[in-house]
């Protein structure tokens, strides 16, 4: 069965359209959004700068005299590793709910934009297992990528550690950058592309065949990707350049609702509620590029009806099957 972005695209914003515009419906925006906000936790790319403005007028005028810190760092050393372990372990468990709750949240959105309905309680529970699943899968993935890229920072060293012994920067810290760079790079987009198609279409798969996430992926491997390995290539090809389309649309709607909102618009929840049109015309682009893999992978629970066509007519319709006829005897033989 051929694939079609174009068919996919218009699918989408008729989708986003109806979805979200016939009728509008602030509730039902608000409740779609926070599961949009969950789907998406941790990627609004806020971050948080901190500037300590330590300065000393030191002997002689130079730069900052840390010799008072380290005096006091030697003498409460102990302190200092108790509280950098407690914020290490603050930060990763703080990084596993988030993962956790991202998980969940993207079944949540998932089945909110395929039964075209605002819903939290219902969907947190009914896709638990699935979303469990999810989250030990990434949570793996994480692991590993962090363990690929220690190995290739490793392998970088091993290179240069010539170059690092003698001071000198040659061949040896060349080959070590070059190598280094070239697969971190590599694997940087490996990563990403595992996340998009996990994203895309493994979960969607779990949440059709309510299965679990190394089977999502056994399914999407044998059964869809084996003969439209092109067709995913363009589609992936086409979501990049949409996603820049979106970007450009999300920074000027964000500027636009800061100047109208007094900045409250850059609050992480209240942006992804003004921009969730373009989060769910890119869930649906997904979707409806899936869906033409067979009809057992229609995910939308509704579409719209199209009544048939009757060609018009004078004559009344009967109101039910006419009456039996009854049937006349023939008249008997005349007699000779």
């Amino acid at each position: 069965m051929a694939f079609s972005v174009g068919e996919a695209i218009s699918k989408s914003f008729e989708r986003t359209m109806q979805m979200l515009f016939r009728p509008f419906d602030a509730g039902k925006w608000f409740v779609l959004g926070f599961c949009a906000w969950l789907a998406y936790l941790g990627e609004g790319g806020f971050s948080f700068n901190f500037n300590n403005g330590f300065s000393s007028q030191g002997q002689g005028g130079g730069g900052p005299d840390f010799g008072g810190a380290k005096i006091w760092l030697a003498e409460h050393l102990a302190l200092v590793i108790v509280l950098g372990a407690a914020l290490f372990i603050f930060c990763l468990v703080l990084g596993l709910v988030i993962s956790w709750l991202k998980a969940r949240g993207q079944f949540m959105f998932l089945d909110g934009v395929a039964r075209n309905r605002g819903a939290v309680v219902e969907p947190w529970h009914q896709f638990r297992q699935v979303g469990n699943s999810l989250f030990w899968f990434n949570l793996v993935l994480g692991l590993v990528a962090l363990i690929i890229l220690l190995l290739i920072v490793g392998l970088g060293l091993a290179l240069a550690w010539f170059d690092i012994k003698t001071g000198h920067f040659g061949v040896g810290a060349v080959l070590g950058i070059v190598a280094g760079a070239g697969l971190f790079v590599v694997w940087l987009i490996v990563l990403v592309l595992i996340c998009a198609v996990v994203r895309d279409f493994v979960a969607p798969i779990m949440y059709l065949r309510n299965v679990r996430t190394l089977e999502g992926w056994r399914i999407f491997r044998w059964e869809i990707l084996p003969e439209h390995v092109g067709d995913f290539v363009i589609f992936y090809l086409v979501k990049f350049g949409l996603g820049i389309v979106v970007a450009i649309i999300a920074i000027v709607a964000t500027c636009v609702a800061c100047c109208l909102t007094c900045c409250l618009a850059l609050l992480p929840y209240i942006s992804t509620v003004i921009l969730l049109p373009l989060l769910v015309f890119m869930r649906c682009y997904s979707l409806y590029f899936l869906e033409q893999a067979g009809p057992q992978w229609r995910i939308f629970a509704e579409e719209p009806v199209v009544a048939p066509n009757f060609p018009p007519t004078d004559e009344p319709f009967p109101a039910g099957p006419p009456p039996p006829v009854s049937e006349v005897p023939p008249p008997p033989p005349a007699a000779i």
